[in-house]
């Protein structure tokens, strides 16, 4: 798949800008409907989304003001992709009723989290499962290529994850590359992929492992660069459906 896209990607950066944030594509609250009944998504702030399901509530990588969380009941698993304060921040999280919250998050997380107040806590490495009722939780390895110890994100100590909710299985990348771990994901209904620079991928490299790992629906996430600018989500929209049209992008502006 990868020689496609360096074609795909010289018509398509001909008619779109990189600079600025998307307009919001979508209603900022998403229902999923889904065998067990329905699930609501709510895109929050940058990497920060909500899951709720019945009287369940997840957040995943809680961020930018507690007072966004304002609107949602405690929640009852709280899951963390990795250290960096825009993904566990521990501001926001003393700003959080956590007394009933379970943990998800790579040791190199739980092992600065028991002051925080979690009813529990609980560590998964790259590849661990977590089965708590009807929602799995499976950790899947995120990391910087080449792989290096040196990287911003180094091999085997972050995770992202995918959520599995009444057979539908909804894949967070955290920080991550277009690494093998990913591009061999199966049967993912929602994917929320990262793309920044220099910290995660570039647009091209997302847009080709999305296409890859065949998502039925996909969010690109986590797009502002480390200079304050935004990766061009229409162009790796345009990418994705010159590539596969089956694959639904749906892009909102996470940085309201």
């Amino acid at each position: 798949m990868r020689f496609l896209i360096p074609i795909l990607l010289a018509a398509t950066l001909l008619s779109c800008g990189g600079s600025e944030a998307p307009e919001a594509g979508m209603n900022k609250d998403m229902v999923v409907e889904h065998p067990d009944g329905p699930v609501r998504m709510t895109p929050i702030f940058h990497a920060a989304v909500v899951l709720q399901e019945g009287s369940k509530t997840i957040f995943i990588d809680p961020y930018d003001d507690a007072a966004r969380y304002d609107s949602f009941p405690s929640p009852d698993m709280v899951v963390i992709t990795h250290t960096h304060g825009d993904h566990f921040n521990k501001e926001v999280l003393a700003g959080l009723d956590l007394s009933r919250a379970e943990l998800f998050a790579p040791a190199a997380v739980t092992a600065e989290a028991d002051s925080l107040g979690f009813a529990k806590i609980t560590t998964l490495a790259n590849g661990d499962d977590a089965p708590r009722g009807n929602v799995t939780i499976t950790a899947v390895a995120a990391y910087n290529l080449p792989p290096s110890e040196d990287s911003f994100h180094p091999p085997g100590q972050f995770n992202g994850y995918v959520i599995e909710i009444g057979g539908e299985r909804y894949y967070f990348s955290g920080d991550t590359e277009d690494v093998a771990e990913m591009r061999n994901l199966k049967d993912i209904d929602y994917a929320f992929v990262c793309m920044n620079q220099p910290y995660t991928m570039e647009m091209a490299a997302a847009a080709d492992a999305v296409l890859e790992f065949k998502p039925r629906v996909v969010y690109p996430y986590h797009y502002r660069n480390g200079d304050g600018t935004f990766m061009d989500t229409k162009a790796f929209a345009a990418l994705v459906n010159e590539g596969d049209k089956s694959i639904e992008v749906r892009l909102e502006d996470w940085y309201k």
